[in-house]
């Protein structure tokens, strides 16, 4: 059977690579750091389709997509997608209640947004979110109202750039965010204008440090930026957060696979001792006060 990276999955806490197969089999492969990895790429990229309700759509057409970027979906699906979702705003009677969060990436580095209570942590993990505690917790409209408050009272985002986490991932200081994130709950939770239907909860900072394994990730020299049939990754896992995967290369460089960019390829084992050959990188430069 052939399967397909869909690229990295958060279910139960921990890291895993997650594939499809021929006729829609689904399995999950846990990563384990300090492990050595090696595949190649051995046929086209195709569209995954669409995800929903822990199960997957294929693709009528079976599409090729681009080899670079991001998103292994063809215009249809990832229309399906995106109208599906909830940042479309297209659900508002939707019954689940949902948190309002806080999450930090780094020293300055802070965002607010919005997740399913029943999705727990899964989307702070998927996020690469090295901390975060809740604000709120109430109906998806109030969570969307209270999310747009907090962007504009605290002067953060509601979207921060993975390139731009992947910077401050390495100088990650332990402690700093408690100390940040409590100091913006305190603000939050003090404003007027909250939605009457979300309660405010307590700041209880969560860390994801271990769970990504940042104690082994002191830079980044390189982002794989692009593959193709015949391409080969290698390398020996060290950390895993949000989409990315840390590799250190035989040769020492410490190398970054955004797992979104495995997706939609198919994978199979290039054998002990293989190194990594025809990846697309782009250098990450150096960058004063200790970043990389």
């Amino acid at each position: 059977m052939t399967w397909w990276c869909t690229g990295m999955r958060w279910r139960g806490g921990g890291p895993g690579m997650g594939w499809t197969g021929d006729g829609g089999a689904e399995r999950e492969s846990v990563v384990r750091f300090g492990e050595s990895v090696a595949f190649r790429i051995a046929g086209p990229r195709r569209c995954l389709g669409v995800w929903r309700g822990g199960r997957r759509s294929a693709c009528p057409g079976w599409a090729d997509v681009p080899v670079r970027g991001t998103r292994a979906q063809c215009a249809e699906c990832a229309g399906i997608d995106r109208a599906q979702s909830v940042a479309a705003d297209t659900i508002a009677d939707d019954p689940r209640p949902y948190h309002v969060y806080l999450a930090w990436f780094g020293d300055g580095l802070v965002k607010v947004g919005i997740t399913g209570v029943a999705r727990g942590s899964a989307r702070l993990l998927e996020q690469g979110a090295v901390a975060y505690t809740w604000l709120g917790q109430g109906p998806l409209m109030a969570a969307r109202r209270a999310e747009e408050l907090l962007r504009v009272a605290l002067g953060v985002p509601d979207r921060i750039p993975y390139g731009t986490k992947r910077i401050v991932r390495a100088a990650v200081v332990t402690g700093h965010a408690r100390a940040g994130l409590g100091r913006a709950h305190e603000v939050a939770v003090g404003l007027g204008g909250w939605p009457e239907s979300l309660a405010r909860l307590p700041c209880e900072v969560v860390g994801h440090e271990e769970v990504f394994g940042l104690g082994a990730v002191d830079r980044v020299d390189a982002v794989v930026s692009g593959l193709g049939e015949g391409a080969v990754v290698a390398g020996r896992v060290v950390a895993a957060a949000g989409p990315d995967l840390h590799l250190v290369e035989a040769g020492g460089r410490r190398l970054v696979v955004d797992t979104r960019v495995l997706a939609g390829w198919p994978l199979v084992g290039a054998g002990d001792g293989a190194a990594g050959t025809g990846v697309e990188v782009r250098e990450v430069p150096a960058v004063q006060g200790g970043l990389f």
